[in-house]
């Protein structure tokens, strides 16, 4: 395996709070800041997962992840009357849009404040990783949120970069994660569903698709 390069971690600090949003997109990230010797703790809260039994699914296979790698695990409230109220108004946004902001901002706010309060100066997001994200619009609610309490601050690290996205779902084969087909609210879930229905394909079926290795490609 070609030995990891040691990641530029702003500051210097050896001490990590990073937001998850699933074990797919953590995973990575969770493995490159280890190889740099960083101690990291998972920050789990995203009231915008719908529905609960979905929620409840992203979230195990995001502690399971974390115990296996031995880092510490945060769950955060599922408060989702306050995320559904953050967000009234903008229900029919497109993915990408104003709703995303307003989603983005209310989980990193609360990680930073959580941070602030837990002796950590520097925060980080998983969400970047994802090709189906806008990394300049998470990377601007992260410094937004950061920017609320001295001392702290968000690392804008790319971590599709280096082959980071092909290790995500390399990673997330080996562990055998839940593969979720949406981004996770309600307004998500019935945009892809309507999506796939004008392709002539079915409707996601919830809790049932995982990553799998492929014996011939492991050979």
């Amino acid at each position: 395996m070609t030995e990891r390069l040691k990641l530029p971690v702003p500051g210097g600090v050896d001490k990590v709070l990073l937001h998850s949003c699933c074990a797919p997109c953590s995973g990575e990230v969770i493995e490159a800041m280890q190889a740099s010797g960083l101690a990291i703790t998972v920050y789990f809260y995203n009231p915008n997962i719908h529905p609960r039994e979905e929620y409840e699914l992203r979230k195990e296979e995001n502690i399971r992840f974390a115990e296996k790698m031995g880092i510490p695990f945060v769950d955060a409230d599922y408060d989702t009357d306050n995320w559904f109220a953050r967000v009234r108004g903008l229900e029919w946004e497109p993915e990408r849009g104003k709703r995303c902001t307003e989603c983005f901002d209310m989980r990193f706010e609360r990680t930073a404040l959580y941070g602030h309060e837990n002796g950590f100066n520097l925060f980080t997001s998983c969400l970047g990783i994802s090709r189906w994200k806008n990394m300049d619009q998470i990377n601007g609610c992260g410094h937004r949120a950061a920017r609320r309490y001295e001392g702290m601050q968000y690392w804008d690290y790319n971590w599709r970069k280096g082959g980071g996205a092909n290790r995500m779902i390399e990673i997330s084969k080996r562990e055998e994660f839940y593969q979720q087909e949406y981004c996770g609210c309600i307004y998500s879930l019935r945009d892809t569903n309507k999506h796939r229905r004008e392709q002539g394909r079915e409707n996601i079926a919830l809790g049932e698709n995982f990553y799998k290795n492929d014996p011939a490609r492991s050979a």
